[in-house]
């Protein structure tokens, strides 16, 4: 069953989706022993969201099916989700190997501060209903006090500036507006508002504070500033400029073939304003943050190549394959989720994993974030050769 057929009038839904404590210990300088451990905090780039699928394609979910149906299920008995909805893939960045123990604290979805909605969002924050909910922090501050946590890596900002609804507004002018008279998302008011100066250094500030939080976890869970390091990502380019996408913008292929119902003026605004905007807040609030053991893992391009509807892979029927487990598809097929609409009801995909890493890119993402660890520096992460490396995508950190 094809998995993103849709009704023009449909409403697209999708869903990519602190305070620290005052007190600080005694801080413990010195090595700690036992397994070290890198843990992961943030959203639903860093979480695993979308990581069951590797590539894509219309005709059937199985050729792209890589981790099964328990592919978010991160309890101990690997069969439901600790947290509904926040999709912590096998296949997420924090388990690097190499005798290195992995946690997975992020959340699809989640923002700087805990959202206790329909569905919890734990934010990067010490929210603590009493009843076993807790922010993301004070689940670091609780593991690290057992465990001898080396690295935190944080993907956090999105969500404040209103990923999902510019999405949304982006798909929908595309499939509301014809080709000779397009409505551009990137002039709405809904959309410009999210990056306005005011709006811009508010969300700064509030990356910012979220970094203060992981520190004051570690604080108070007993490390000094200089026993562990903070690796901050930058967001990933998910869709290629208008000029690098496949599918013709005339008509509805674009969207009901590719899923990824961007006008070429919007992919390029994406690219060129949106993407930048976002990254530099990251990088901007880890100055304001005051903190001294950073470093910065930049995502931009990590991808470039392998992004949704580029023209440099396609659908399984596209590039002739059938499965993600032929040598070639990791170079053939998208590393990124295409875009779904509310038809995915009968079907395993979920609206959230919309424009996000897949299986493929979120192991590309971790082998960028073992050498991160191994080298204890940050860098850029990009593609570096055709095929796979101990089961990953070859990467290189420059």
């Amino acid at each position: 069953m094809p998995p993103r057929s849709f009704s023009v009038s449909a409403v697209l839904v999708l869903s990519i989706a602190g305070l620290g404590l005052a007190a600080t210990p005694a801080q413990a300088d010195g090595p700690r022993t036992g397994t070290p451990y890198v843990v992961t905090v943030g959203d639903s780039y860093i979480s695993g969201e979308a990581g069951r699928w590797a590539g894509s394609s219309n005709n059937s979910e199985t050729p792209a099916d890589a981790l099964g149906a328990h592919a978010y299920h991160d309890n101990a008995s690997g069969t439901a989700e600790q947290i509904p909805r926040c999709h912590r893939s096998r296949s997420a960045e924090a388990y690097i190997g190499g005798g290195v123990g992995g946690l997975n604290l992020a959340c699809s979805g989640a923002r700087t501060t805990t959202s206790a909605g329909d569905y919890f969002k734990p934010g990067i924050d010490f929210y603590d209903d009493g009843a076993g909910r807790l922010g993301q922090a004070r689940m670091l501050q609780q593991f690290a006090a057992s465990h001898n946590v080396e690295q935190v890596v944080v993907s956090i900002g999105g969500n404040d500036f209103n990923f999902a609804a510019i999405v949304t507004r982006c798909v929908q002018n595309f499939l509301l507006s014809p080709s000779w008279y397009p409505d551009y998302c990137k002039d709405d008011s809904s959309v410009v508002a999210n990056f306005t100066a005011a709006n811009v250094t508010t969300v700064r500030s509030r990356i910012a504070t979220a970094f203060q939080n992981v520190r004051t976890a570690m604080r108070n869970a007993g490390y000094g500033d200089n026993a562990w390091t903070l690796l901050v990502q930058t967001y990933p380019s998910p869709l290629p400029p208008g000029s690098g996408i496949r599918y013709g913008q005339t008509g509805y292929t674009r969207q009901s073939v590719g899923g990824c119902g961007f006008w070429n003026a919007d992919a390029d605004w994406a690219n060129s304003t949106a993407l930048v905007t976002i990254n530099n807040a990251v990088r901007a609030a880890i100055s304001q943050s005051g903190l001294t053991n950073t470093r910065l893992l930049e995502l931009q391009s990590a991808f470039n190549g392998r992004r949704l509807c580029e023209k440099t892979v396609g659908l399984y029927e596209e590039v002739g394959l059938s499965s993600w487990t032929q040598a070639t598809a990791v170079d053939k097929t998208e590393w990124v989720n295409q875009i779904r609409t509310v038809t995915t009801v009968g079907s395993n995909y979920y609206l959230q994993e919309s424009l996000h890493p897949n299986y493929w890119g979120q192991l590309a993402t971790r082998s960028c974030v073992r050498q991160a660890y191994t080298q204890n520096r940050g860098g850029i992460c990009t593609l570096s050769g055709a095929g796979l490396l101990n089961g990953e995508p070859r990467m290189t950190l420059n």
